[in-house]
C-alpha cells in the first residue's frame, strides 16, 4: 500500500510570510482501495522565517510530521496503520450498515 501525505492548505500572516496552521492529508491506496485521514496543525513562531515563497511541501511536511511525533512519538504510525486498517475493512467487510425490509 502507498502512503502519501500532502500539503492541502497553509494560513500565512501577510507581513511577515509566517505560516502559523498546516491543512494536511494522508491517503492510503493499494491500487483497488483507498483512505483518507486529514488534520489541521498550529505551527509555532520560529525565531528564523523561511521565506515564504522558498517553502516547498517536504519542508512543511517535515514540520507536520515532527510536530506530531513531538506530541505522540507513534503519531505517524498509528496514523498509518488506522488507513491500513481502513483499507482491510473495505477489502473484507466485517461490519454492514442498513434496514431489513
Amino acid at each position: 500500500m502507498t502512503i502519501t501525505w500532502k500539503v492541502e492548505d497553509l494560513d500565512r500572516e501577510l507581513a511577515d510570510g509566517y505560516v502559523y496552521q498546516v491543512h494536511y492529508s494522508v491517503n492510503g491506496d493499494d491500487g483497488t482501495y483507498t483512505s483518507r485521514a486529514v488534520g489541521s496543525l498550529p505551527l509555532e513562531k520560529p525565531e528564523t522565517l523561511i521565506p515564504f515563497k522558498d517553502l516547498n511541501e517536504e519542508t512543511i511536511i517535515g514540520w507536520v510530521k515532527a510536530s506530531l511525533t513531538k506530541e505522540n512519538a507513534d503519531a505517524i504510525t498509528n496514523v498509518e496503520t488506522a488507513l491500513n486498517t481502513v483499507i482491510a475493512e473495505q477489502k473484507t467487510p466485517t461490519k454492514g450498515k442498513g434496514l431489513p425490509w
